[in-house]
Formats: C-alpha cells, structure tokens, sequence
C-alpha cells in the first residue's frame, strides 16, 4: 500500500522558496522524522512539470546500492541531465555516499544542476559542504512532529487525551502508519528505530568497539533529561554500575550520539552577566517516544522531565536558540533566543502549592527585563492568567502556539 504523504506546510513552503535558486538546500535531522517525506513532496511538484528534468536518488534503496562514493555519483548524474530542461536533483541520505561533497561541490560550480539532499549525520552536513559552499548553501533542520501536527496526522482532537499520547510516543509520522491503538507494533517500531539509528549511523559509522557503552549512555542520557552532568560525573556514576571508561570516551560517544541527532546538548547562560558559562551541559531527545522507549517503565514518575523534553523541542521548532538560565542561584528552566527577542520559561507539573508557585513566579520575577516570561504546567485552575507579567500557560496551549 502506497504510503500517503501529509503535507508539512511549515517546512515545504520556506523550503521551496528558497529552491531553485541557485542554493544547495541540505534537509537534516534524526532518521524517521519525515526529512524523506518533506524533499519528496518538493520533488513531485517539479516532476509534474515537463519542462523540468528531475533526478531522484534514495540512498536506502538497493536500486541505488551502485553508488559508493563520489565518482559513482557524478557518472550516475550525468548520464541522465538534460541539457534541454532545468535540471533537479534530489539525494535521500547522502552521507551513505562516500566524499558526497565532492560531487555536489563540482555539481554547484558547473551550475548544471539545483540540489536538494538529506542527511541524518550533523557532522557530515554541517562541516565540509557548509565551509566550501558558503552563501551556496541554506540547511533546515527537520524535527518529528510537533503537537498540532500529531493531532492532525493521528485525526485526533485537541485534548488532554491527545497531549497525554503525545508525550508517550512522541513525534515520528510512521506512528500513523501503524496506529496508536496497536501498541505492542508502536513498541516493536520504536525498539526497531532506536536499533537502526544507534547500530548503523553511530556504531558502524564511528567504528564503535564498546558497544554495550554506547547503550548504557543513552539510557542513562534517557533516564536523566534535563540535569545537568559533566563528563566525569558520567564516568563516575558508570563505573559505580561496573562499567569501566574514561571522560575522553563518554564526550566522544555523547558527540556522536548529537551528531545523529538522537539528542541534543544545552548549555548554561549567566542572565545576569548575558554570557554562556562552561559549566556541566544537560541534554533533551529529539523524540519522547524513543526516549520512553529506551527508559521504559511509567510515564507518571517523570512526567515533568517529559513536559521539559516537549518544551524544549517546541522552542526548536519555533527557531529559537536554548539555554538553561542562571541567575544569582536560582535557575530558569529555559532562556530562549531568536533574531534578538528573549524568552524565559519555567516548566512545573503542577501549581499545587504556595511554594510551588513562589518558586516558578519568583525566579521570573527577579529578572528585571522587559522580556516576555511563562510559566508552563499542567494546571488548569490558574488558566491562560497574567501574574506580575509573567504569563501562565497549559502545556497544551503553549504546545500549540506558532509565536511567543
């Protein structure tokens, strides 16, 4: 059954103006969030044109398996341009293309042809292509769906229910696929997932010895979000469960881990003084249902670790660039920043308590800027409400808004 695509308007319309201009337009991001699907809608709109010659290349297909490396990429492109017709090309997973970037390198000087490609390995996209195409090249990062976009892939109503199974299984389209309901093939889908990114893009890419190190990493990352950690307290707690490393090697696997974009890694910024420090770092997953997944167990132990994840990634997905706020000694959940604008944004499960609320209002409270401030919870009693300046907000509502 052929697998019907759903548009993604929020990446494929600042997307496509950006193609065909000359750019090569890199689509990143974890495998399985929808990078495929989001180049292959851009890709049937121009294959609808017959003045348009289009080249599609899906890396993990074995229709393609020809292409090894650069020189198998360039032979493979030229015999089928048209000199007649404008030329797209399209590649899915290229880094499974050795020294890709020397073909899209002369592809892009010749001017033959417009680029889009995927990727799923930051450190493959970001560096080579990057440096030597500058001002030729425009990256998107592709995220797994956000909260009004399961809704909508899932046919669900915006509720409670909704945002609960959200923040079981998280944001991959595949899920719609299998349905919600068969819980014990969403299981077997994420276990296959977890698989696919660890075994083939860290293991065999970095040549990985120490495997079971890498699995009691990333759940240890996984039962751990949001704290903060140094290398050697990862060390240190590791060796304690008789697993024996060393710092080098846990900031290396936690690298590579990022680089697959399995999880990212937040710093810490003084709001005071306005300038990051170099402290131990805290890290998020790119999706909560591979992250429950890996913990297992139930759900409600940590749900406010969940709801941090979701508000993190939401914030991703708005464009804004996270940190975690420090201020004298208390500390803000999140200090947010795009294009100049600050946010701050405190998470609590609920606001049950007189201290609870003291706490999440009163550390906003003492930032003396003008900057919007949210406090983001589970509590329906004190509504959308305004408290000295400081907005209080669902996690629904705040899931849902496009701005802040």
């Amino acid at each position: 059954m052929k697998q019907i695509l759903i548009e993604r308007q929020g990446y494929s319309e600042r997307i496509e103006r950006m193609f065909g201009k000359g750019m090569v337009v890199a689509l990143t991001g974890q495998r399985r969030v929808g990078k495929s699907c989001v180049m292959r809608r851009i890709y049937e709109k121009y294959s609808q044109d017959s003045h348009n010659n289009v080249i599609y290349i899906d890396m993990e297909k074995t229709a393609f398996a020809g292409i090894t490396n650069y020189k198998d990429l360039e032979a493979y492109v030229a015999e089928r341009l048209d000199s007649s017709k404008n030329n797209y090309l399209f590649i899915d997973e290229v880094q499974e293309i050795k020294d890709f970037e020397k073909a899209i390198l002369s592809l892009q000087s010749d001017e033959s042809c417009q680029i889009m490609v995927t990727g799923s390995n930051a450190k493959m996209l970001s560096s080579e292509l990057s440096t030597r195409l500058r001002g030729r090249y425009m990256g998107y990062h592709i995220h797994g769906l956000d909260y009004d976009e399961f809704i909508e892939f899932h046919n669900l109503q915006d509720s409670d229910e909704s945002l609960s199974l959200f923040l079981q299984y998280g944001g991959l389209p595949q899920l719609r696929q299998l349905g919600l309901e068969n819980t014990d093939l969403v299981d077997d889908y994420l276990e296959n997932v977890i698989n696919t990114i660890v075994l083939r893009d860290i293991i065999e890419r970095e040549n990985i010895r120490n495997v079971p190190l890498l699995r009691t990493l990333v759940r240890f990352i996984a039962d751990n979000i949001g704290k903060q950690f140094s290398a050697r307290s990862i060390v240190g707690f590791l060796k304690s469960q008789n697993t024996e490393t060393s710092t080098n090697m846990v900031l290396n696997y936690l690298e590579y881990l990022c680089n697959a974009y399995i999880i990212y890694r937040i710093g810490r910024y003084n709001i005071h003084g306005k300038k990051i420090l170099e402290l131990g770092d805290s890290f998020y997953f790119e999706d909560l249902g591979l992250r429950n997944h890996l913990v297992g167990g139930n759900r409600r132990f940590d749900i406010e670790k969940v709801m941090e994840n979701a508000v993190y990634r939401h914030l991703l997905r708005l464009g804004y660039t996270v940190y975690i706020g420090i201020l004298h000694k208390a500390e803000i959940d999140f200090v947010a920043e795009k294009q100049g604008s600050t946010v701050y944004i405190q998470v609590s499960y609920m606001l049950a308590s007189e201290e609870t609320v003291e706490r999440e209002f009163g550390n906003l409270r003492m930032i003396k800027d003008s900057h919007p401030k949210y406090v983001v919870s589970m509590d329906r009693m004190y509504g959308d409400t305004n408290v000295d300046g400081i907005r209080h907000l669902h996690l629904r509502d705040f899931l849902m808004r496009t701005s802040l």
